[in-house]
């Protein structure tokens, strides 16, 4: 279905408009669909996106460190960790190199839960299952280039 058909609007401005609407509504329609996907493990978007990090790290990381590699550069890092913490998905520890700090670091429950997640990753495929892997490599390169027209 097209932009149009989908939220009901027969006319844009010019192209430019249309493409910045129809990134909104691709990006809310996304985070909806994964929302959707997350709730069977009780988890959200920025709690799974932690998650990732700590596991790819390999080592303890600081709320500031795991900020800075988030998708989601709103969210309160330090919340989030701490209901991670309540379920026991990650631990805090003492940071070696500075006492007065506390890194975070993934637990064993928190890794098999990525894990028995890991095993659903053709589910995530499928929200974009009408793209064939040019076109993806097409949209990837062409996000990548709006990102960077600002810098």
């Amino acid at each position: 279905m097209s932009i149009n058909k989908d939220i009901n609007q027969r006319k844009f401005r010019n192209e430019h408009q249309k493409a910045m609407i129809n990134l909104i509504f691709s990006y809310n329609w996304l985070m909806e669909n994964t929302r959707k996907q997350l709730d069977q493990f009780d988890l959200t978007n920025q709690q799974f996106n932690i998650l990732r990090i700590l596991r790819g790290a390999g080592e303890p990381l600081s709320t500031l460190q795991i900020r800075q590699r988030m998708l989601d550069k709103m969210s309160d890092t330090s919340r989030i960790v701490d209901r991670l913490v309540k379920k026991e998905l990650v631990q805090k520890v003492i940071c070696n190199a500075d006492r007065r700090l506390v890194d975070v670091t993934i637990t064993d429950k928190g890794r098999e839960l990525l894990s028995k997640m890991d095993s659903h990753e053709a589910d995530w495929d499928n929200l974009l299952k009408n793209l064939n892997e040019y076109e993806a490599s097409q949209l990837n390169q062409l996000l990548d280039k709006l990102r960077n027209s600002q810098d």
